[in-house]
Parts: structure tokens; sequence; C-alpha cells
């Protein structure tokens, strides 16, 4: 590709709406152009970029036995409506009226239609499984999109979808799809973390799912890990335990008065005692359909709540925290409520980490008032125990012994095991080898293509602009000329010509501007080799300089060498699996 026949535009300043690396390279480099909030076109360079992305994703997809297809885009609401997603959704998916008022959505996942396309098409056991993807256009209607790429309303996405008779087939596949996903990553040479994860709308709430998390400082989700003991979690999901705290022996309830002193910080201050000596006591409000029931949850005063574990383990649609009107029912003033002496008014649920015979500084039920001596497995009955807790850092790890450490990722990929959720919301039975109808087990796999993209950037820049891996690069060779006389044009044109009719993907720089300018778009652009023809230097010794953008790494090549050094290079880049 010449640079001066190409439709490339590159830009100094960085676009005012941009807060991360890769929405700010992207736009710079001329890889993306805004069309809308959250909506971006797909310029030249990143065209090849994704295409790229996309081989080694379907590539590794056909390995599993996967066979490709291509769903719509637009989805009748008939068929949300029989999974019960259609209202679930929310505002997220953008629905649409055709002219004759039919209902619509622009697709946010597909679920609903390959369950649909297996019902009409698969009757028997014999058929199964059933592994399909496709890589297509998703929309979601983002309330801020923000971060360019990396939480847009349209996106490309590779997701897959396999049927099985029983969990023992499934299980294989799922382990089939966590090494599929594994090698692909490696493949585009990011560094990268699985985790268990939380399954959250898509999936029932006994799945087994998996994160696979590039690491990234910019990355919005917090990862768990403790790498002696193999152990990595996304924080929504993490069982972490408390290590060296000294609990109170049971004693004697006392009030106190800790007038406006709400908290258990300026409570414990005021009585000099650690906040983990004293237990936070939140209201929530589960709702089941259209039930609602409330439930008063205990933890340690300096924890916090992971309202996610909350909602699985009560099972709940989703939960929320409870009204003023409802505590005012409840007789639990806010900022001093216990479950002292209210009893039978709602369920308890105390956090594992909390020591059940130990005393702790609670709510007195009364306005400016705290007690002391609350024993929880005393002064309560009918109590439930369950891990609640949000992980923090000096937490330990699952063996109770290792100590944690919290990284930044990017989720590019999530792999479920959804059970019979759609196939019998659907009615997408099969016949069993007695002729009985049975619900086929589901597995559901995404990637974000444009979003491995944008991670791969995220991972792998500085100051200068993009450092692409080898395997996903727009292009393998970056080819500076300087020359001004007509003789070294020449030359530079067959160098050009050779290196292209040999394979390799190159960019030549033939336009008319000094070295700086090109230099720079270079480093901006991150092409993994730059190979620069120098007129006087070519003159003095026969020679250009091959230059790695990843560590700034320079060789010396001649015109005879060059292509020999080219393809050791790349081979040495690119990544291994």
């Amino acid at each position: 590709m010449r640079l001066s026949k190409s439709f490339w535009q590159t830009y100094k300043e960085d676009p005012s709406d941009a807060e991360i690396a890769s929405h700010k390279l992207l736009v710079r480099a001329g890889l993306i152009h805004k069309t809308a909030a959250g909506i971006y076109s797909y310029l030249p360079f990143a065209v090849r970029t994704l295409q790229k992305i996309k081989n080694i994703v379907r590539d590794e997809m056909n390995k599993t036995g996967g066979q490709e297809l291509a769903m719509s885009f637009v989805t009748p609401a008939e068929l949300w409506q029989e999974s019960g997603r259609w209202d679930a959704m929310g505002p997220e998916m953008l629905r649409i009226k055709d002219r004759k008022q039919n209902d619509f959505c622009l697709s946010p996942t597909n679920e609903e239609t390959i369950t649909d396309i297996f019902k009409k098409n698969v009757s028997s056991y014999k058929q199964l499984p059933v592994n399909l993807y496709q890589i297509t256009t998703k929309f979601r209607d983002e309330i801020r999109p923000r971060f360019g790429l990396m939480r847009g309303k349209e996106f490309t996405m590779k997701d897959a979808y396999t049927f099985h008779a029983d969990k023992a087939c499934m299980d294989v596949l799922y382990d089939k799809y966590y090494q599929a996903y594994s090698n692909t990553i490696k493949r585009m040479g990011l560094e990268f973390i699985v985790v268990e994860a939380d399954g959250g709308n898509i999936a029932s709430g006994d799945s087994q799912t998996h994160e696979f998390q590039v690491i990234a400082d910019s990355g919005e989700d917090t990862i768990v890990q403790a790498k002696e003991i193999d152990y990595a979690a996304n924080i929504e999901k993490a069982q972490t335990y408390r290590a060296g705290l000294d609990f109170t022996d049971a004693c004697d309830v006392e009030d106190i008065e800790t007038k406006d002193k709400a908290t258990c910080e300026e409570v414990c201050e005021m009585l000099g005692v650690p906040v983990y000596q004293s237990l936070k006591t939140l209201v929530f409000t589960a709702v089941y359909g259209e039930k609602e029931a409330h439930y008063m949850v205990m933890i340690l005063g300096d924890d916090e709540l992971n309202e996610i574990k909350l909602k699985n383990f009560l099972g709940a649609d989703h939960v929320t925290v409870a009204k003023d009107v409802v505590l005012d029912q409840l007789g639990a003033p806010k900022g001093y409520m216990s479950p002292y002496k209210l009893e039978g008014k709602f369920t308890v649920i105390y956090d594992e980490a909390i020591d059940l015979d130990k005393s702790y500084i609670v709510g007195a039920n009364k306005v400016d008032y705290h007690m002391k001596g609350y024993v929880p497995s005393r002064d309560t009955s009918g109590y439930k125990v369950a891990d609640l807790r949000l992980a923090k850092e000096g937490d330990l790890g699952p063996d109770k012994k290792t100590p944690v450490e919290f990284r930044k990722g990017i989720e590019v990929g999530h792999i479920f095991q959804l059970g019979d959720k759609y196939s019998k919301a659907m009615e997408a039975g099969v016949l069993d080898q007695n002729g009985k109808n049975f619900f086929p087990l589901m597995g559901c796999y995404g990637i974000g293509i444009t979003r491995m993209m944008a991670a791969a950037i995220e991972q792998h820049h500085d100051e200068n602009g993009m450092i692409w891996p080898m395997s996903i690069a727009p292009y393998q060779v970056y080819f500076v000329a300087i020359a001004k006389s007509d003789e070294f044009k020449v030359i530079a044109d067959e160098i050009y010509e050779e290196l292209l009719s040999a394979g390799i993907e190159i960019i030549y720089d033939d336009r008319k501007s000094g070295p700086g300018p090109k230099f720079k778009d270079a480093d901006l652009l991150g092409i993994p080799l730059r190979l620069t023809f120098g007129e006087r230097d070519y003159k003095e010794s026969k020679e250009m300089e091959l230059k790695l953008r990843s560590n700034g790494e320079a060789v010396k090549v001649t015109k005879e060498n060059t292509l020999e050094k080219i393809k050791q290079y790349i081979e040495e880049l690119t990544p291994k699996v």
C-alpha cells in the first residue's frame, strides 16, 4: 500500500471526548470515525486489523467443531416474549416498529433467535450436540456511551451457541471453548486472565461461567487474583477471607448514647475500637416477579456489600435498597438500626466473615443510640448466613492463606453454561432414545471483536502511539523512503515491490514530506517493523535501518538480506500457542 495513494489521515490533537488511550489513538491514527455517540465507522486500516481478529477467532471456533451462520440483526418481539426477556432487557435493547406497527428490536444478543432456529430444525437427540456461531453487528443502547469502542452502542461480536443432551456433553464442549478462547487471545499476543464470573441476566443462577480479561490499567473490571493457588475471579464473584481480626468475647448488651453519629466509623471512633468490631446494618427489598420481600443484611462495619452476591443468594429478579417508608414500617431508624428485638418482621442474613458467637456494636433501634455486646447467635433466631461481602485488598484467597492482589482488566470474552433456561422457556424440546420429549442444555460463548482491538491498544501503547502485536497489526512493515533524487526513488520503489511480491504486508510511505512527520506517523500507527531507506546512508553503505516498534531495537540490513531479516522478525514476533 502506497500512502500517497491511500485513504488515510492522522491528527495531532486528541478528540475532545476521548478519555482512554485506545479511543485517542484510534481516532488520531485514522482508524475510526465517529458517526454518532457510541457509533463508529471503521476506516481501512482498522478493517484490516478487525479482519485479522475475525480470522483468528473463526479458526479457533472451527477447531471446536463449530459451524458459522449469520442470524438476522433485527429480531421480532415474539421471540423475546417467548423467553420472557422482552421487558427484562430494559432500555438497553432498542425497540422499533415496522410500518405495520409490529414490534422488533436491534439484537443485543441472539439466544432467542438461535433457540428458534434450533426448535424448527432439530427434533431428535441423534442430532445433538449442535455447535453454531456467527460474527456480526450488535446494538445496545447504552445510556452513556464512553471510552470509544470499549463501551459503544454498536459493536462487532462473535457469539456462539451449543445444544446438548446432557451436562457431560456440555462440559466437554465448554472446555473446548475455554481452550479456544485462551488460544485466541494468546495468538493475538495479549496478556490475559481467565476469571470466575457472574452470569448476570443471561444465564441461570447456578451456571458455570468464565470471563476472559485482558490486563490493562484502564480496565473497568477489577480482578481478584491469587497466582500461587491459580485463583482469579471478577470482584463481583470473588470469595475471599478476612485475616487478623480480633473480635470481642460475648457480653451483656448495653445501650450507649451516640448522638449525631449514624455510621460505624463515627461510633467506633468515639469508642476507640476498630470498625470491624461493629456491624453495618442494611435493609434490602428483593423483587420476585410481582412479589417483594424485605431482608436485613449484616456485614462487618468496615466491609462493603456485594449486591450481586445478595441477589444470587436470594434468587431474586433484582434487589434494591429499602425505601424510608419500609424502614418506618419495620421500626428500623436509619443509622441506628439492627435486628435486636425486631425479629419476625424480616429475614436476617449475616455475612460469613462475622463470628456469630462474638459481640459487636450495633444500632439500638432508637435514634442517637447504639448498643455494645450484641451477639448474633444469641440475640437473633431464624437467621441465615452467606458470603455477601465485597472482596478488598488485604484479603486472603479461598485457601484462607494466600493473599490476593487486585488487577484491572478489560472483558473481551465470556462463556456461559445456560442450562435449559431458553430451550424450556421457548419449548425447544427434542425426543430422547425412548421417544420422550426433553429440553436440551445450552451453552453461550461471546467475544467482542471491536473491543478486542481497543483492548490490544490499551495494553500495547506508549506516549508516541500504538504498538500492535504482529498477528493483528494492520500491516507488518512500515517502509519510510527518504529520497530526493529520481535514482534513489527508483531503488526504494524496487525494494517495496520486491517485499510486496514476497507476500510481506507493507505500507510504503512515499509521501512528499520530511522524515520527521513520517517517523511520527509510523510511531502513531504502531506497525511492528519500520524499514527506513535513507538516500544518504544507502549511498554510503548500501544499508537500511530495520527497527522494532515495541522496544526500539534497530539493525542494519542490505537490499539483499532485507526480506530474510523481515521474515525472521515476523516469525519471532508472531505469538505462538
